[in-house]
């Protein structure tokens, strides 16, 4: 089963995507992010998008869903496209539907190798325990 955002409970803005193991009530809590020259190219709000994107098959809905206004969402994924060696994201055009847009394969490779990502992050962290 991938990972996703989409399902309750897995993260939730705010929070870490990772947590080592509590000593005395101290404990070794992190975020994650891939940037490229500077700028944040991945992170977990951006993942989140991605996956949605995939889900709803439009940007308006995917940023709705999230409540997150369109331009907002137009602008992380314009940044995302720039930033990536190939676009994550493409408008689809015709259909019976009018157009809409959907992940690239380098945008599902993007969501793929972020969680994987984490999954190692979060390895990490379970192995650290706070020296205070």
């Amino acid at each position: 089963m991938k990972n996703s955002v989409s399902a309750p409970g897995v993260h939730s803005r705010g929070k870490a995507l990772g947590a080592g193991p509590s000593v005395k009530n101290y404990q070794v809590i992190g975020r994650l992010w891939i940037e490229k020259d500077g700028k944040t190219y991945l992170s977990w709000g951006r993942v989140a998008l991605l996956e949605r994107i995939r889900e709803h098959g439009s940007i308006s809905s995917a940023a709705r869903s999230m409540g997150m206004g369109y331009r907002h969402a137009w602008d992380l994924v314009e940044e995302m496209n720039q930033l990536a060696p190939r676009p994550l994201v493409e408008r689809a055009t015709g259909g019976a539907h009018g157009g809409g847009t959907r992940l690239t394969p380098a945008g599902e490779k993007a969501i793929d190798t972020f969680w994987k990502l984490v999954g190692d992050f979060r390895r990490f962290l379970a192995r650290r325990r706070p020296r205070v």
